[in-house]
């Protein structure tokens, strides 16, 4: 087995290519998976329409969840615990372990040589639309328990490791406070579980298309407001102050882009807190006076490798409190990647699955 099969993106906006890309040389430490299932998400979405910065060709997907074929030395999980063929894993992101950001400030999704998922070109093998997958050294390797599926596990590499690292730059949710997510993609479903989970007195959504919001519901939000049914922002900021006793939400979540913000802090009450997840949008402007609220902004850059232990282990506990399989909606092969990463970008998608197969 000298190359394996890939989708890549050639041009942006296009239909993928199937390619036959050569399987790298490990380096040590380093490990080879044979891919057990890849999700999408709206980041790769925009990456294949060419607003986010990525040279092609590459090969897309930065959630991937799969087996391990080939390694090169001994190597552990993250709580110390030996590896072997044939173990289940994903992989945070590599960093290079000594520069300001992974060694004094122990931050280390800030790394300037960190290796990002996704977008690298296909000899590189970095991405989860293929048959297999690399991990270079450098990263944390977070083994799947049993009762983990892989197409949830490969979730957890992105949308929920991304809202582990915000909860923990927010802090403590209080029984008392109120949570608004702006955005009911997998960003915004899974910040409205773990809201839940951590005991906030009421969870509000605004977000579209219903099909997202259905799965809202079933996850407990208390209210939810259809985006595509409120298009007045004015409405949209009175609706939050109705459900908060004319004050405001006390935490919000803006899972949706960066344009956002802006809104999102008319929406919090004065002295609240809001963590900003969704990128992209374009420039955001902030009226002066939007800072004597004296809210607290949060922003979030990916996630460190414990968050991504933190996700998993969220999907393996909380299986009974939430019907985590229905945030995977559609199921693609790697013929049909095009497809899938057109339907994430018109939002007819929650979050689809990719197959390492072709269609028969």
């Amino acid at each position: 087995m000298a190359d394996c099969l890939a989708a890549v993106i050639t041009d942006f906006n296009r239909e993928l290519e199937l390619s036959r890309v050569p399987l790298p040389e490990l380096a040590p430490a380093s490990v080879l998976i044979r891919v057990d299932a890849a999700t999408l998400c709206g980041t790769d979405a925009h990456r294949w329409q060419g607003h986010l910065r990525a040279a092609t060709p590459f090969v897309p997907g930065h959630e991937t969840c799969g087996t391990i074929v080939e390694m090169r030395g001994e190597l552990r999980d993250i709580l110390g615990e030996p590896l072997k063929v044939g173990d289940r894993i994903i992989s945070s992101y590599p960093h290079c372990g000594h520069c300001y950001y992974c060694g004094v400030a122990r931050q280390t999704s800030l790394c300037p040589q960190v290796i990002v998922f996704g977008s690298s070109k296909p000899s590189a093998l970095l991405g989860g639309c293929a048959e297999y997958h690399y991990f270079p050294p450098g990263g944390s390797l977070i083994r799947i328990p049993d009762d983990v599926p892989p197409p949830l596990a490969a979730s957890a590499a992105c949308a929920l490791r991304t809202v582990m690292h915000g909860y923990e730059q927010l802090g403590p949710v209080e029984s008392h406070e109120t949570v608004l997510v702006l955005g009911s993609g997998p960003l915004g479903l899974y910040s409205l579980a773990v809201a839940r989970d951590r005991g906030a007195r009421k969870v509000l959504i605004i977000g579209a298309p219903d099909t997202r919001l259905a799965v809202a519901r079933e996850w407990g939000a208390d209210a939810v407001l259809d985006l595509d049914a409120t298009p007045d922002v004015n409405h949209r900021i009175a609706w939050v102050r109705e459900h908060t006793d004319g004050r405001g939400a006390d935490i919000v979540f803006q899972c949706a882009t960066s344009a956002v913000v802006a809104e999102g802090l008319e929406m919090a009450r004065p002295g609240g807190r809001l963590v900003s997840i969704g990128v992209g949008g374009g420039p955001v402007t902030l009226s002066p006076m939007i800072f004597f609220k004296q809210v607290r902004i949060n922003g979030v850059a990916m996630a460190e490798a414990r968050h991504f232990y933190q996700a998993i282990d969220f999907l393996a506990t909380r299986r009974r409190q939430f019907t985590f399989d229905r945030i995977i909606s559609g199921t693609y092969t790697l013929d049909k990647a095009t497809e899938a990463l057109r339907r994430m970008a018109a939002f007819q998608e929650v979050k689809p699955l990719i197959l390492p197969r072709v269609s028969s």
